[in-house]
């Protein structure tokens, strides 16, 4: 089955760079777009400025409430970044053409979110000039140790899975943008690494994007994983599961397809790309999303029954406080909002079109943003001995203006790399669009080298 699903003849190999590389031309709301992102990431750096000289009691986190929004936002971050993953390697390995135009839209999201995921364990740290300790003098023994290592690793290879396939684009580049900034034209020709469409070339580049793919599932599986390690290798009330690893893992899945279906939507509006961002695709996209909101579903059934039905002590406070208390609004609203009634939506076909995907799609995000919070602050606000005999201050946790600020920086640093790769090179890679066109490498060639 084509990756691209369109009505009526085949497109040229014209056409198809023409469209593809139109968008990272002229683009009248590029410029406000930008704006707006710096504007909110120097609101989120004067608040970690003031955080840095002031201390962590600029936040709201105390002693009891030690991991607040910052670390909720990390585990968000990662999940987001695992997408990546999910479509260009596990259905890219076994076959799946569809993904075709939007397997790059799921790497440059993975790549955004998981380089500000490192920076946001940062802006948690009280003292973030200590840093290096980490990997100075950081022991095996240390889950922390284990987190750093994968995300570094799934980044770097996420970067490369991201840059292959590009460079067989790089020729298009040169040849199409000659007219556009000298430094862009350079960028082009250092990415291109001397590539010139032989087929040998061709057949190393696959080769090599199979190698990151097969790599990159043990990574990536690993870097959510550990993560959920970070809070089951503990005691507490409400982290104490021994399903927290597949329970974060299919949950990544979730939150970011949930991102990729609303990235689709904006890409193939504002980018004009109906042709190659069809319904199709958006069907497909929605039928699997269903697939693995089905899979987290089970995963929550399980995490929340088993300690309702026994109610141990300590247990009992904590579950009360998500069904009926102080979280339940937060909770249902998640549950219902953010992952069953998604889930129902998207079993019709007619919710599977475009426009309902987009508003299914960023409810999902949503969210998966606050069922992060949800895993980790009520956690906290029970602890084994009661909170007594400490300021009131102590009690409660909501995070202040200063924390709000800084991770809305971290949301606009992430959407802000996706936008500069999507006006840098094209969102859709044209050699692989070319292919399923059926149009030939030496086709290809002869367009590159034509006056």
């Amino acid at each position: 089955m084509s990756g691209v699903k369109t009505e009526g003849t085949k497109k040229s190999l014209s056409t198809i760079v023409s469209d593809l590389t139109r968008p990272l031309k002229r683009h009248y709301g590029f410029k406000p777009w930008i704006l707006l992102l710096l504007t909110i990431m120097l609101v989120g750096i004067a608040g970690y400025i003031k955080q840095l000289n002031n201390g962590l009691v600029e936040t709201s986190m105390r002693d009891y409430v030690s991991w607040g929004l910052y670390i909720a936002s990390f585990i968000f971050f990662i999940a987001t970044a695992l997408v990546g993953m999910l479509i260009s390697a596990v259905l890219g390995l076994i076959g799946i053409k569809w993904i075709t135009p939007i397997a790059r839209i799921a790497e440059m999201i993975a790549l955004g979110f998981a380089m500000w995921a490192g920076l946001i364990i940062i802006f948690d740290m009280g003292r973030p000039d200590r840093v290096l300790n980490l990997f100075i003098h950081g022991r095996l023994q240390s889950p922390i140790v284990w987190d750093v290592t994968v995300v570094t690793t799934y980044v770097a290879i996420s970067l490369l899975l991201y840059l292959l396939p590009l460079i067989p684009d790089m020729p298009f580049l040169k040849k199409v943008m000659k007219g556009e900034a000298k430094w862009k034209q350079k960028v082009y020709k250092i990415l291109s690494f001397g590539f010139e469409g032989r087929p040998e070339q061709y057949k190393l580049i696959r080769k090599l994007i199979r190698i990151l793919a097969i790599l990159i599932i043990p990574v990536a599986l690993a870097i959510h994983t550990v993560t959920s390690w970070l809070f089951a290798f503990t005691l507490r009330v409400g982290w104490d599961s021994t399903i927290f690893g597949p329970y974060y893992v299919t949950g990544a899945f979730v939150a970011g397809g949930g991102a990729v279906m609303a990235a689709m939507y904006v890409f193939r509006t504002d980018f004009r790309l109906k042709n190659y961002i069809t319904d199709f695709h958006f069907d497909k996209m929605g039928k699997l999303l269903v697939l693995l909101m089905l899979v987290y579903l089970y995963f929550n059934i399980n995490e929340y029954i088993v300690p309702a039905y026994k109610m141990k002590a300590g247990d009992d406070h904590h579950i009360l406080a998500l069904f009926t208390g102080s979280f339940a609004q937060m909770f249902w609203t998640v549950q219902l909002g953010g992952l069953i009634i998604p889930t129902i939506l998207l079993l019709f076909k007619r919710m599977r079109k475009p426009l309902p995907s987009l508003f299914i799609g960023i409810a999902i995000v949503v969210g998966a943003f606050f069922k992060r919070y949800i895993i980790t602050i009520p956690t906290l606000m029970h602890p084994h001995l009661p909170i007594q005999n400490v300021p009131a201050e102590f009690h409660e946790y909501w995070p202040s203006a200063i924390e709000w600020s800084v991770t809305m920086m971290a949301i606009a640093g992430a959407i802000l790399i996706v936008t500069i790769l999507a006006k840098l090179f094209p969102v859709i890679p044209i050699w692989e669009i070319a292919h399923e066109e059926g149009i030939t490498e030496q086709e290809m060639n002869e367009y590159v080298e034509e006056a």
